[in-house]
């Protein structure tokens, strides 16, 4: 007679490694999503108006460049997401 405990071990096995792949994979579905996401909203000034330009500048300008974000020479919608990115906004 066959070794039940042995089948049952592989079985297991088998469908661990199944759900962790289909969990990553989903996980980095989302990761896709949420960098697409990301993208689209500052892809233009209409998109992340919230942001760019209800904003005052004066404090926009302060605030990225208190975090160490070089402001001169960049447009605004740039400074906006860099300060965004840093403080894990994605």
């Amino acid at each position: 007679m066959a070794d039940l405990s042995k089948r049952l071990f592989l079985r297991n096995i088998l469908r661990d490694t199944l759900q962790e792949a289909i969990a990553a994979f989903q996980e980095g579905k989302n990761d896709v999503r949420r960098r697409d996401d990301f993208d689209r909203f500052f892809s233009s000034y209409e998109n992340s108006h919230t942001l760019t330009l209800c904003y005052p500048d004066d404090i926009l300008l302060e605030t990225a460049r208190r975090e160490g974000i070089r402001v001169e020479g960049r447009d605004k919608l740039e400074i906006v997401k860099e300060l965004f990115e840093k403080k894990g906004g994605i």
